[in-house]
């Protein structure tokens, strides 16, 4: 099976074990973008925290991007690596003021999806991850964001080389899954990396994929082998 069948298989399974995700309303993009800002090297917890912190603090995002970097460091020193995360934060409303003339993301609308990533990408502290995210999430479009979770079930999978980049598997995941499948697969995929294929201990005995996982199926062969070279020992 080849990678893109192994894909269409894996998001109908998971499907059927999760349900398919409706779009629903998320944050306008500005606010999506510094929430996933927020979210870098934290838990969603700690984001969440951070981010009600930083909005009563401030009340527009006008005050967020001219306020001195310290108070907005305070704001959000719940989220950890506040004195990196609120320069950017700043960084990023004070190019789109400049560029734009107002705190509004929708320009973006009028881009295709590769120009709407260079133009976010450009931005201090904006990688891929946070790019798609406030692509797919707050305005609409189809961009396939990866995390921790994704990242590591789909090498497990064989669905991306073990040796991708989370950098490069954005790409290589997009070409793999049809536009309007990103959604559903990026939330059903992070879903089954926290509670089954998880990265210490795994629970492929639980697993609905693992006739279709390479991790497994090798964990299997190194079992046989083992259990093989204990029987030629015997």
């Amino acid at each position: 099976m080849d990678a893109k069948a192994k894909a269409i298989e894996v998001h109908r399974r998971l499907i059927q074990l999760f349900g398919e995700r409706p779009k629903k309303q998320h944050l306008d993009p500005i606010a999506q973008l510094v929430s996933t800002i927020l979210s870098q090297n934290t838990n969603d917890v700690l984001r969440d925290k951070a981010f009600t912190a930083l909005r009563q603090r401030f009340s527009t995002w006008e005050q967020v991007r001219d306020a001195p970097v310290e108070e907005v460091s305070e704001a959000i020193q719940i989220a950890g690596l506040s004195q990196q995360k609120a320069p950017r934060i700043q960084q990023a409303l004070r190019r789109i003021s400049a560029e734009h003339g107002e705190l509004s993301l929708d320009f973006l609308r009028q881009m295709d999806v590769a120009e709407a990533k260079q133009w976010l990408t450009a931005i201090n502290g904006i990688g891929p991850k946070t790019a798609a995210i406030v692509l797919l999430f707050a305005l609409g479009m189809p961009a396939f964001p990866v995390d921790t979770h994704i990242h590591r079930v789909t090498r497990r999978l064989g669905l991306i080389p073990t040796s991708t980049s989370r950098e490069k598997a954005h790409d290589l995941l997009e070409s793999l899954l049809p536009q309007d499948a990103y959604y559903t697969f990026h939330l059903n995929v992070i879903r089954h990396g926290r509670e089954v294929c998880q990265a210490r201990r795994p629970r492929c005995e639980l697993c609905t994929l693992r006739d279709l996982c390479d991790y497994y199926q090798n964990a299997v062969r190194q079992v046989e082998a083992a259990n093989e070279f204990q029987k030629s020992q015997a």
